[in-house]
């Protein structure tokens, strides 16, 4: 293996760039294999993505925090790392308000006028089946993929369906998965991203889908476990801000120093990639990806209580609303049940205004929409916090990166996962499983290990 060609002047044999869920599954696989690793993050902690908080009496993740039962790495790192897991309670009906209008529901499928929702069922069935012919590793090359990426998912929406209420309720479903409104996203990358998970209930549901635990010590609490393993290799409050590349290895500059290894991984989103400098320049497809991969808009907002008053009357605590500002709702008391709360996501296009309300009315919009879905106790929280991942500097937004229409057939598949040079890509948004997600992560490790552990 040729990373280094003289060992005794390097920091590492590879640098990852990114202490993220990908970048330090990463660096802790090299090391079990013998390689010297380095982890440079810009942070003054671990976690990307992912951040768990005392809030009350209970800790609660402010980043990702779910796990499902289709995710195999991440349920294998659970077990290896100790981390417990709780279902998500689901129990009782759920809520819907569409214009205006609150109703509650069971299954789902909401409850609609019985046109809007068969028109409902129509969406789902056909984007599902539509989803099933993406290839994965290249999605353009998919049957019609060409026109799909020509397409926003918004004008295939409006084409495909006369319901303003069912086109309200698959919006309110886009713009939580994905941060962005239909308008925003193309039709291809939006069925990748449903072949990605196996579909779009499975995006949704509780049960049996991407929410159905939570980690009783929070998702946040992963990283920090696996950082312990690595000792003095993890480099805090370090962001890169060039790496040059020669004929004997790479140097990436940092605000602590410079850092010189045989290889460099870089484990943080495309749209934070591309603000780094590189020496020499990228090639101009893989600049020009970097330039159309913006993050999704996602505040997390939660809101304590004394009692779950919701379980009294019957009531999940889920709710899906067509409008805003908040558009679902989840029951997330603490596994112990000895801190009530409810959680919120504002998204989208109300997610990046939301920065210019006042902090109480942003707190007042939060409780009303609350208040109108499970009644006015909803509005005697205890405790009150919110987490905009838009405003978060090495972040830039949440969940997810999104391509928007023409970024596939731009050649996006053929420079995305692709090393160039020394240069290795690593992030959940490099992933063709569970692309998004905490799995997704995962998987761009296992990857890139491979892609070190094979060179001549």
């Amino acid at each position: 293996m040729t990373l280094w060609q003289d060992r005794g002047v390097a920091d590492a044999d590879v640098i990852v760039v990114g202490a993220g869920l990908a970048g330090l599954s990463c660096a802790v696989n090299l090391q079990a294999r013998g390689l010297r690793v380095a982890v440079l993050e810009a942070r003054d902690r671990v976690g990307g993505r992912t951040l768990a908080a005392p809030l009350g009496r209970g800790v609660f993740d402010l980043g990702g925090q779910w796990i499902g039962p289709q995710q195999p790495r991440m349920q294998r790192l659970a077990r290896e790392l100790g981390a417990e897991t709780f279902p998500t309670w689901d129990t009782g009906e759920k809520v819907l308000e569409v214009r205006g209008q609150v109703g509650r529901y069971k299954g789902t499928i909401p409850s609609l006028p019985a046109w809007s929702v068969l028109d409902l069922e129509r969406l789902l069935r056909v984007s599902e089946n539509l989803s099933r012919e993406i290839v994965l590793d290249d999605p353009v090359n998919s049957p019609d993929g060409l026109d799909q990426d020509a397409r926003t998912l918004h004008d295939w929406l409006h084409a495909g369906t006369l319901s303003r209420r069912a086109r309200s309720v698959f919006t309110a479903a886009v713009r939580v998965i994905l941060g962005v409104e239909p308008s925003e996203v193309s039709l291809l990358h939006f069925l990748f991203y449903l072949r990605s998970a196996g579909g779009l209930l499975r995006l949704v549901e509780v049960r049996n889908g991407a929410q159905q635990e939570r980690f009783v010590e929070g998702a946040g609490s992963l990283c920090p476990r696996l950082a312990a393993k690595l000792g003095e290799a993890l480099v805090l409050s370090a962001p890169a801000r060039r790496i040059t590349q020669d004929a004997h290895g790479v140097t990436v500059s940092t605000d602590r120093g410079d850092h010189r290894a045989g290889r460099v991984v870089v484990a943080v989103p495309p749209a934070l990639a591309g603000r780094i400098d590189y020496e020499p320049g990228l090639p101009a497809a893989r600049d020009q990806l970097t330039q159309r991969f913006p993050m999704g808009a996602t505040v997390k907002v939660l809101a304590l209580y004394d009692r779950a008053f919701w379980r009294d009357e019957g009531l999940s605590g889920e709710a899906v609303c067509g409008g805003g500002p908040v558009t679902v709702c989840f029951d997330n008391t603490s596994h112990d049940g000895l801190q009530p709360c409810l959680l919120g996501f504002v998204v989208g296009r109300e997610a990046r205004l939301w920065h210019a309300r006042q902090p109480a009315e942003r707190r007042r919009l939060v409780l009303e929409s609350f208040s109108r879905w499970f009644g006015p106790r909803a509005l005697e929280a205890t405790h009150f916090h919110e987490q905009d991942w838009s405003a978060e500097r090495w972040t830039r937004g949440c969940p997810v990166g999104v391509l928007p229409p023409g970024a596939w057939s731009a050649g996006a598949a053929q420079v995305l996962r692709r090393p160039q040079g020394r240069i290795h890509w690593a992030g959940t948004e490099t992933a063709t499983h569970w692309h998004g997600f905490l799995e997704g992560a995962l998987e761009s490790a296992e990857r890139v290990t491979q892609e070190l552990l094979v060179l001549p």
